[in-house]
């Protein structure tokens, strides 16, 4: 297990109230292309904790990207005003389609390829029952987002193309892995060309078929598990050069793990891997050493190494829906290059 330790909470009392930010969770963080960082955060709320005034999702937050060591420092909110975090897009009216009266839409994961940011989003009616996830995008470095019009249902390959992560290649392609959303699944991978990834069609899946893998098979699962939320990112090592890192909660094992790819298709069991936090229970928690009660999460902070990995990570507390945070820690994944 990897030497974990936590740096700050990022939002919540005093931390987050200048953008109405009380209660929120996630906090996937990207580059835009102007350079500052853009995290996007699920549910949130005026006040600290689940529930009150000014639910919305998703909102976005923007930081500076010049010292993220001692934590992420807010500088900007997403939409108008800028000092308060906006929904980023008008859910759909209920009434107007069935399959529009959704309770929420939740981000899985988002990426700039260009001059261009895309979010990939889930809309769920109650907490977990995806309808469908699409893609939105922003042309204008985060502020604003729109629809693209990019829609799969709920269950495409069998529920299993919900929870998403991409990351872009030096190939032309972005790589994504997907799961569904109840944490009870393992992991999909697909490619789609940068320039078509608003394109379903142009999705193509990594499979097994014929006694051998390859890209336009069936879609196959590359590892099994009980997977949550996913975070693809290249990092570099001490050496420079990027690596690909694969990010993610498994809620089977209550911890959040790291695995070390020599390619976006690597073969995921033979991938080194390591446990970089480790869930507990409430008053059991220390986290100086890396455990978290009720954690969940686990994206990777622009500008990290991998022998000095900076994760968001997410708590909440269900029985008193306090806390329910984002915070980030400090790991050291230099190990897994052996």
């Amino acid at each position: 297990m990897a030497t974990t330790t936590k740096i700050a909470d990022l939002t919540g009392p005093g931390l987050t109230d200048a953008y109405g930010v009380g209660g929120t969770d996630l906090g996937i963080v990207t580059t835009a292309p102007d350079g500052r960082l853009v995290a996007v955060f699920g549910d949130t709320f005026d006040d600290a904790g689940v529930g009150g005034p000014g639910w919305r999702s998703p909102v976005v937050l923007f930081a500076d990207p010049s010292d993220t060591g001692q934590g992420l420092r807010w500088t900007g909110s997403g939409g108008d005003p800028a000092d308060y975090a906006c929904q980023l897009v008008r859910h759909p009216k209920p009434g107007w389609m069935w399959k529009r009266k959704i309770s929420t839409m939740l981000p899985a994961d988002v990426i700039t390829v260009g001059d261009t940011m895309y979010l990939h989003v889930m809309a769920n009616r109650g907490l977990g029952n995806v309808l469908w996830t699409e893609i939105l995008a922003s042309a204008d470095n985060g502020v604003t987002w729109e629809r693209t019009g990019c829609e799969w249902p709920g269950d495409h390959h069998q529920g299993l193309f919900q929870q998403l992560t991409w990351c872009s290649g030096d190939d032309g392609y972005v790589y994504a892995y997907t799961t569904g959303f109840q944490r009870n699944a393992g992991l999909l991978l697909h490619r789609v060309p940068a320039g078509r990834i608003t394109e379903p069609d142009a999705w193509e899946p990594w499979g097994f078929a014929d006694e051998r893998w390859a890209w336009g098979n069936p879609p196959t699962i590359t590892i099994p598990g009980a997977l949550g939320e996913l975070n693809l990112r290249r990092v570099p090592g001490a050496d420079g050069q990027p690596h690909w890192l694969l990010t993610f909660f498994n809620s089977g094992d209550y911890r959040i793990e790291t695995l070390l790819l020599d390619r976006p298709n690597a073969d995921l069991h033979r991938a080194p891997r390591t446990t970089v936090l480790t869930g507990c229970g409430w008053g059991e928690e220390d986290h100086a050493s890396g455990r978290v009660a009720q954690l969940y999460g686990g994206y990777v902070v622009p500008g990290s190494t991998l022998s000095d990995l900076h994760l968001v990570v997410s708590q909440w507390n269900t029985g008193t829906n306090w806390p329910y945070r984002s915070m980030q820690f400090r790991t050291d994944v230099s190990e897994l290059l052996g």
